[in-house]
C-alpha cells in the first residue's frame, strides 16, 4: 500500500498536470488521446496508473471489509465481488489501452 500509494502520488500528479494544466480541458478529446498514445511509453504510464489505482483501492476495500463485515460467508462474498470487479476493470482498461487505434502525428 505504501509503495503503490507513493507511486500513485507521482503518476496522478503528472496525469493531472498534463491533462488539466498543460493541455486545456476543452482540448482533452479523442485526438489528444490518440496523439498521446501513439507513443507506447504513454500507454505504459496510463496502464500503470490504472493497475496501481485499482489495486490500491481494492486493497483498501479489503481492509474495510475485514473491519466491518463480521460473518465469514458474507465477508467471503463481498471480497469476491471486490476482487471480481477489480479484475474485470483491469481487463477492460488493459484492452482499451492496448487496442485503442492511435493515430500517427
Amino acid at each position: 500500500m505504501r509503495l503503490s500509494g507513493l507511486a500513485l502520488v507521482f503518476l496522478a500528479l503528472i496525469h493531472f498536470a498534463i491533462t488539466h494544466i498543460v493541455t486545456d480541458v476543452a482540448h482533452t478529446n479523442y485526438d489528444f488521446v490518440a496523439e498521446r498514445w501513439h507513443n507506447p511509453a504513454w500507454r505504459l504510464f496510463d496502464w500503470l496508473l490504472l493497475v496501481l489505482a485499482l489495486g490500491h483501492g481494492a486493497n483498501g476495500l479489503r481492509w474495510i471489509v475485514d473491519d466491518y463485515v463480521r460473518r465469514p460467508g458474507r465477508k467471503r462474498l463481498v471480497k469476491s465481488l471486490v476482487y471480481g470487479l477489480t479484475a474485470a476493470l483491469i481487463v477492460v482498461g488493459t484492452l482499451s489501452i492496448l487496442t485503442f487505434p492511435a493515430r500517427p502525428r
